[in-house]
């Protein structure tokens, strides 16, 4: 049995006829016949019957399927990685990220991994959390970067780092905290502000904030006074900068406040934290180039609390 043949033989199940494998496999027939015909002598057993259409798998061709599919997988897996050990690790990974960590903390990951692996190239794709993990399912991502909350299944997931969330917003919004434009400096951290507080301003949220901070503003009895929401923190920070309400966004997205007017507090609450994670499907099969940037981010990836 030579993997030349399991790839025919694959071929063949894929396509429905050996003719239309064979025109696949740029063959004539008769040689894919004959190998076909040999994997059935050396197992002693048919694989498969001609139907008025389409070939029809026996028990042991299915069983055979499953295992080529395997075996095939596992060859190119072995390929790329003896490649890797001849070349160095080499190659583009698929990476997901988050628009509130593609634009903050990503690019200063990069920049040291690249500095360390000149040869590895990135094709980012940048989304929600729920929309990276469903490409993540569907294999068009080796890895993600995403944000907590969130509720998934069949997934690995790497803690990289967790910070506070942030309540920023114009200074009138915070009499009580209104010490000038250096309010917006890291010596600004030791002021903070409760739930109760914030519920009583008009809020700008990343949508999937507003079902933690309402549950946890109704476990206190209290209620949330939105005033906008959306899908992205940069658009909370925009928003935030204009005067228009308090925005609630992660420690690392404070980048995004432009304005010396706004005012950065953090959210006193630990049950408003938010974790950022590196994640893969359960049944990936990570590359070299994605093993050896998950192992970076996980000893690398640290951010400040506030």
């Amino acid at each position: 049995m030579e993997l030349k043949q399991l790839y025919g033989f694959v071929t063949v199940v894929k396509e429905g006829t050996i003719s239309g494998a064979a025109r696949k496999l740029n063959l004539s027939q008769p040689p894919l016949s004959a190998q076909m015909k040999q994997l059935e002598e050396e197992f002693g057993c048919l694989l498969f019957e001609r139907g008025p259409r389409k070939i029809v798998l026996t028990e042991a061709g299915r069983l055979l399927y499953e295992r080529a599919v395997t075996m095939l997988e596992l060859a190119d897996v072995t390929r790329k990685e003896l490649f890797d050990c001849r070349d160095g690790v080499t190659g583009a990974l698929r990476l997901g990220v988050v628009s509130s960590v593609g634009s903050s903390l990503l690019p200063e990951w990069m920049q040291e991994f690249h500095a360390q692996n000149p040869a590895v190239r990135f094709e980012l794709f940048e989304a929600n959390t729920y929309q990276l993990l469903d490409q993540l399912h569907a294999n068009l991502l080796e890895l993600a970067i995403v944000r907590t909350p969130f509720e998934a299944e069949n997934l690995v997931s790497f803690p990289l780092c967790r910070e506070t969330l942030l309540a920023v917003g114009d200074g009138r919004f915070f009499p009580e905290a209104d010490c000038g434009p250096d309010c917006v400096s890291p010596s600004a951290g030791s002021r903070e502000i409760s739930l109760s507080r914030l519920s009583g301003l008009p809020l700008i949220l990343y949508r999937r904030w507003e079902k933690p901070l309402a549950e946890a503003a109704a476990q206190d009895g209290l209620s949330l006074t939105c005033f906008c929401l959306n899908d992205d923190a940069r658009t909370t920070a925009r928003l935030a900068d204009c005067g228009l309400g308090v925005g609630v966004i992660p420690a690392s997205s404070r980048g995004f406040l432009r304005n010396p007017r706004t005012r950065i507090l953090p959210i006193r609450d630990e049950r408003l934290t938010s974790s950022i994670l590196a994640v893969h499907a359960k049944t990936a099969r990570l590359s070299a180039v994605a093993r050896l940037f998950l192992s970076f981010l996980q000893t690398r990836a640290k951010v400040p609390s506030s």
